[in-house]
């Protein structure tokens, strides 16, 4: 009887011992999966940094750099043929821009794809296009000068226009400052992207129109278009 009392204590406590490692099993890999979805969300909530780069060294502006953080802030770097400067203007994008960028980053899931976005053809001509993201410890880069993928195509034209915006600004403001001869001219190129669909956001431009408009520093003819171009981006 003693014996079988000793053998049924000692089933009996092997039995709860082999309950609490199984228990202490489940608990450290809930533990695991917890810290790496933890980690996950980290990594994902990461701030992240944007840029865009153009080269053709044939073109009058033959480099360009666009980059910004999450909130759309940032710079647009660009040089001109025949000018070893390199200019530097703040970068301010839209709400809406920054959506269009946003949402087109996304569609590419860019930091999680290894497609380099190049299409069969080569267009060494048309200039070499340059993508980089960056989040957390994160960080990836490609290129390319042509590309049938339609995400990254408008990406592309998407900071084109938010280069030009910026360098129509840049240019204008020289122009009032020492070149006021200059404004009538950049005034037609400032009608023809607006045609075109080639602006981040005209209603960015619009205090800048309305102090040309009035500036008596430069002529009239760049005032009075000034004028139009308010009435055709409130269209």
């Amino acid at each position: 009887m003693a014996a079988l009392l000793f053998l049924s204590a000692v089933i009996c406590v092997a039995a709860q011992d082999q309950k609490a490692v199984k228990q202490n099993t489940r608990e450290d890999e809930a533990t695991t999966s917890s810290s790496a979805e933890q980690r996950e969300e980290t990594r994902d909530a990461a701030p992240a940094s944007y840029s865009y780069e153009f080269e053709q060294p044939e073109f009058i502006v033959h480099h360009i750099i666009v980059e910004h953080d999450g909130g759309g802030r940032g710079r647009v770097s660009f040089k001109r043929k025949g000018n070893e400067e390199t200019f530097v203007e703040p970068l301010e994008l839209s709400a809406s821009a920054l959506m269009r960028i946003t949402a087109l980053w996304d569609a590419l899931g860019f930091l999680d794809s290894t497609e380099t976005y190049q299409g069969m053809r080569q267009y060494p001509g048309m200039g070499t296009v340059r993508l980089s993201m960056k989040r957390g410890t994160r960080e990836r880069t490609t290129e390319f000068n042509w590309t049938t993928n339609r995400d990254a195509s408008a990406l592309a034209n998407e900071y084109r226009r938010a280069a030009d915006q910026t360098m129509f600004v840049f240019d204008i403001t020289v122009a009032r400052e020492n070149q006021p001869l200059e404004a009538p001219k950049l005034m037609d190129h400032l009608d023809r992207l607006l045609s075109r669909d080639g602006l981040s956001d005209p209603h960015q431009l619009v205090a800048l129109l309305r102090d040309l408009h009035t500036d008596e520093r430069i002529p009239l003819i760049a005032r009075n278009h000034a004028g139009r171009l308010l009435k055709k981006i409130d269209k």
